[in-house]
């Protein structure tokens, strides 16, 4: 048997002829590399994650004591609008894109993307909304929370102009999240690696794909929707006042109609993710790879139908809440076929207990909590009940911060070592694994019984009555024990970047193509782009290798033969 040292072709020359990399700061600002373009993406997200973690903490703060002064009502609506919009818009969606932009080529054997620079154009678009947002904090913040509910927002309500830069940070980051699912598309459908068929593409990548569908066909209607919004305040139009004949249900149809999908633009990425790490420390092939594919492409689809079960407040007819219950009710079908497909991917496998491993069954274990407390609001004589309270707080976290967040770390923890070369120390990696699977269920588990106890949401004191201020005091704790998680985290990285231990090209053993290049890639990627035979590329390229090395420890590694020119 090869070694897994000798089981990897050594690192690539650059070909003649293919430029050096530039160097400097200036060659970050100039760069069309899909990896330098990711790395910024990850860093720039990264950094409005911990933004909006900070604004998280001073909420939790202000809701430790029923009659709290730490800030005002109006501070407080400022920092749940603004956190709510950093973390989705500027945080987790986003940050697949960044995920995306790095690995996508690598994982299906092209050398770049295939929009070099409008992939570019994608990331300064993102940062120009972030920017935009935040410089609002210099004359009145927005705070008609992240849903902006109309006629809330409108300018007879809301004089200031925070909710214009919200309107801002929407088309913005909007325009940028379009143009980079376009440029994912097109590098899925035409560059993909000789033998990369669809029936072989990386589960990650399948994620990626519905992800950029989704977003296509999401986006323009919450665009449409902050247009009309943006006339609104400034040119006299009544589309959303009821008062001149306009509809608030207009809104909510725009907005939810992006804002449902939004959700499984955030969570499936997170679920290729782990199914990638799964059968990696499992030892094992993932099970049932076409069912997983298929039920992410079914979740995708049926996320575009379920929009309304967020306004079953609304004065709407009865046999359209039954048909929105109904479809909800299915679109737990395809979740669960992932998760049991995950289950019986690690059962009997020769598990590694490393930490992207970790993190990937907390994410799985907490997703499961999110998902079952959405079935009990799909019903809607359940959500009457509950609309508007902290149980949908609980819910909606349990689903992003348990599934996308975690997923994201575990990504981060899995393709660390590739992205760097170094490998992150796994003693603190557990530690930050606990912390924040401790801080996420200590956070937002109490919280059920806060919102079925009748204390709503988006405010900013409470009375002094039942046990309200005990079940916040643990909320607050839990924040404060997943904030720490994350800095745990954060000190990681930091430290392995100087310090930590060279990782090679495949530490892990993968099974996709990132593995074949250096930690990290050459500016050009490949220079021979393999030929990919299964949904395990890289197990192939280890076999042809081990049977032309029959003394593994004595042989040189040679460079794999089941490869073509580019």
């Amino acid at each position: 048997m090869a070694t897994a040292e000798h089981a990897i072709p050594r690192p690539q020359i650059v070909a003649r002829g293919v430029q050096a990399p530039a160097r400097g700061w200036t060659s970050w600002i100039t760069t069309t590399d899909h990896k330098r373009i990711g790395i910024l993406y990850m860093v720039t997200t990264f950094a409005f994650f911990l933004l909006g973690g900070v604004e998280a903490l001073l909420m939790r703060l202000q809701l430790t004591s029923p009659h709290n002064t730490l800030v005002t009502p109006q501070s407080f609506n400022q920092l749940f609008t603004l956190h709510g919009s950093t973390m989705i818009f500027l945080f987790v969606v986003p940050m697949m894109a960044g995920i995306g932009n790095y690995l996508l080529p690598l994982m299906i054997g092209a050398r770049d993307m295939a929009f070099p620079r409008l992939n570019a154009l994608s990331y300064w678009l993102l940062l120009a909304g972030g920017i935009v947002f935040y410089s609002s904090l210099f004359f009145s913040a927005p705070e008609a929370g992240w849903t902006s509910y109309a006629p809330l927002s409108s300018s007879a309500y809301i004089p200031n102009n925070g909710v214009d830069a919200w309107i801002y940070l929407i088309h913005l980051t909007g325009l940028s999240s379009i143009l980079g699912a376009i440029n994912f598309y097109a590098t899925i459908a035409n560059m993909r690696a000789p033998g990369m068929g669809w029936g072989r593409l990386p589960l990650f990548v399948w994620g990626l794909l519905t992800y950029s569908v989704l977003i296509i066909v999401a986006m323009p209607l919450i665009a449409v929707a902050v247009t009309l919004l943006l006339t609104a305040r400034h040119f006299g139009t009544h589309f959303y006042d009821p008062s001149n004949g306009g509809s608030p249900l207009l809104w909510q149809h725009l907005f939810w109609f992006f804002g449902h999908p939004e959700v499984y633009i955030m969570v499936l990425p997170a679920f290729g993710i782990i199914s990638e790490i799964l059968p990696v420390f499992a030892r094992k092939p993932i099970f049932g790879y076409k069912a997983i594919a298929a039920s992410t492409v079914m979740i995708a689809f049926l996320g575009l139908l379920t929009w309304a079960h967020h306004m079953f407040a609304t004065p709407t007819p009865i046999v359209v809440f039954i048909f929105v219950m109904l479809s909800s009710y299915v679109i737990a079908v395809p979740t669960g076929v992932k998760v049991l497909n995950w289950l019986a991917t690690l059962w009997r496998g020769t598990v590694e207990f490393k930490t992207p491993l970790l993190f990937a069954v907390a994410m799985i274990s907490l997703f499961v909590i999110g998902g079952i407390s959405g079935v009990f609001l799909a019903i809607f004589p359940v959500d009457w009940q509950v609309e508007d309270t902290y149980f949908v707080v609980a819910h909606l976290h349990y689903v992003l911060v348990g599934g996308s967040v975690m997923g994201i770390f575990a990504g981060i923890y899995y393709w660390f070592p590739k992205f760097t070369g170094r490998m992150l120390a796994e003693g603190l990696g557990k530690l930050s694994c606990a912390l924040m699977w401790l801080g996420i269920n200590l956070t937002f588990l109490i919280q059920h019984s806060l919102g079925l106890d009748g204390m709503p949401r988006r405010v900013y004191e409470y009375p002094d009555i039942a046990h309200f201020q005990l079940y916040n005091i643990i909320s607050t704790v839990g924040s404060f024990t997943l904030a720490l998680g994350v800095l745990v985290t954060v000190v990681n990285v930091a430290r392995s970047l100087r310090h930590g231990v060279v990782a090679g090209p495949d530490p892990w053993r993968g099974n996709t193509l990132e593995w074949f290049v250096p930690s990290p890639p050459p500016a050009n990627n490949f220079d021979v782009i393999p030929r990919v035979r299964s949904v395990e590329p890289m197990k192939d390229i280890r076999r042809q290798i081990e049977r032309q090395s029959p003394v593994a420890d004595q042989a040189p590694a040679p460079t794999p033969t089941p490869a073509v020119p580019a």
